[in-house]
C-alpha cells in the first residue's frame, strides 16, 4: 500500500515528511516543484513524484497506485476541489490539513460519490479539526439533547503562524465570519462574539472566528447552533472591530498579492524551540434548552507539532483498512477519543 504526501516541501509538509521517517513510514513525497521535493525526499530515502494539479492526465497517473493521499499544499480552496476529484477517479483515500469551511463543506457534497468509489474523504486530519471535532462529540455525549455548541482554542507560548497559514488567512482577507444557526452557516462579521475564559489563573480573551468545526462539528454531532472562538490580545481586537469598514479593501486582488509577498520574505514558520515550548489550550461548552451545560478543555501540543502526529495517526488506521467511505470528521470516523491518541493530549471536564 501507497502513501502519498502532496506538499511536502511546505512547512507543515515537511514536519510531517520528517516526522514519517522517525516512524518508519515510506511515503511517496510529491509536489510541483522539483528544485524543492527532490533535495528533501533524497535526504529522507524517500521516491518523488512531481506534479501539478490542473494537469488531470498527469495527477491520476501519480494517484493511480496510491492507497491514501495526505494533501499538504494549501490554500485548499485552490487546490483542494482538483485532488478530492482525482481521489475519486483513482479510488485513492484523502486526507487533508485544511481549516477551511467550504473545503469539508464540498468534502460533505461529495459524500454519495465517495461511497460509490469506495473511498473516504477526511479533511481537517490536524489541529484543523482533530482536538475541536473530538471535544465537540465529547460534549454531545455528555449531553445528547445539546442544541448549542461553543468551541475555542488558544495557543500559549511564542510559536507564530506558518506562512502556509498566513496565507490562507490572507487570501480570505475581506470576507468576515461564519456560524451555524439552525444548521445553517450564516457569515457574520469577524469578531462579532466575545468572552473571556481562565486558563491556569490567568483571564484570556476570544473572538468568534469561522474555523472549521462551523462545518464539521455539525456533521459530527447534529447541534444545530455553534460557534467557534480564537484567543486574541484584547488590543488587537479593537483594530479587528475596524475591519468591517475596510472589507472592500482587503478584498482586492493587489492588496492581497502585496499581503501574499510580505509573508514570503519571512520565517517558513515557528522553530522547533518555538513549537515544544509551547502548548495549545482548547475549550468546549454544550447547552441544552433548559439551560443545562457540559463543559471540557484539552490541553494539546502545539497546533503545527499536533498537526504532524494527528495526520500520521489517521494515515497508519486508514493504511491498516480502519476506515469508513464517504465523507467522515475525525470523530464520526474514529471516535471522540482519537485526540486522546496523540502523545501529549489531556482532557479534563470543567465545572
Amino acid at each position: 500500500m501507497q502513501f502519498m504526501i502532496y506538499g511536502a516541501s511546505g512547512y507543515t509538509g515537511k514536519l510531517i515528511a520528517e516526522e514519517a521517517a522517525a516512524l518508519g513510514f515510506k511515503p511517496i513525497l510529491a509536489g510541483r516543484n522539483e528544485a524543492k521535493i527532490k533535495p528533501l525526499a533524497d535526504h529522507l530515502g524517500f521516491d518523488f513524484k512531481i506534479f501539478d494539479l490542473e494537469d488531470e492526465k498527469t495527477l491520476d497517473a501519480a494517484l493511480s497506485d496510491i492507497t491514501v493521499i495526505l494533501h499538504c499544499a494549501g490554500p485548499f480552496k485552490f487546490t483542494a476541489r482538483p485532488m478530492m476529484q482525482a481521489c475519486l477517479r483513482t479510488q485513492t483515500h484523502y486526507l487533508d490539513i485544511t481549516g477551511e469551511i467550504e473545503i469539508f463543506e464540498y468534502a460533505h457534497h461529495l459524500d454519495a460519490a465517495a461511497k460509490k468509489a469506495g473511498i473516504m474523504l477526511m479533511p481537517g486530519v490536524g489541529f484543523d479539526v482533530v482536538p475541536t471535532d473530538c471535544l465537540g462529540q465529547y460534549l454531545k455525549k455528555q449531553l445528547p439533547d445539546a442544541t448549542s455548541l461553543e468551541l475555542g482554542f488558544a495557543g500559549i507560548g511564542k510559536a507564530g503562524w506558518s506562512k502556509g497559514t498566513a496565507s490562507t488567512a490572507v487570501v480570505n482577507l475581506g470576507k468576515g465570519s461564519a456560524e451555524r444557526r439552525n444548521g445553517k452557516i450564516e457569515i457574520v462579521p469577524l469578531g462579532h462574539k466575545t468572552l473571556w475564559k481562565s486558563f491556569r489563573g490567568k483571564k484570556m480573551f476570544f473572538m468568534s472566528i469561522p474555523w472549521g468545526d462551523v462545518s464539521t462539528a455539525f456533521h459530527s454531532t447534529g447541534i444545530p447552533d455553534i460557534v467557534t472562538y480564537s484567543g486574541i490580545n484584547p488590543n488587537q481586537y479593537k483594530w479587528i472591530r475596524l475591519q468591517k469598514y475596510f472589507n472592500w479593501l482587503l478584498g482586492m486582488p493587489l492588496v492581497k498579492k502585496m499581503a501574499l509577498s510580505r509573508l514570503q520574505k519571512g520565517p517558513a514558520g515557528p522553530t522547533t524551540e518555538e513549537r515544544s515550548s509551547s502548548e495549545t489550550f482548547v475549550w468546549g461548552a454544550a447547552k441544552n434548552e433548559r439551560g443545562d451545560i457540559k463543559r471540557a478543555r484539552l490541553i494539546t501540543p502545539n497546533g503545527y507539532t499536533l498537526t504532524v502526529l494527528s495526520s500520521l495517526l489517521i494515515v497508519q488506521k486508514v493504511l491498516n483498512g480502519k476506515l469508513k467511505s464517504g465523507f467522515q470528521t475525525p470523530s464520526l470516523a474514529y471516535g471522540e477519543q482519537l485526540v486522546l491518541e496523540v502523545e501529549g493530549v489531556i482532557r479534563e471536564d470543567e465545572n
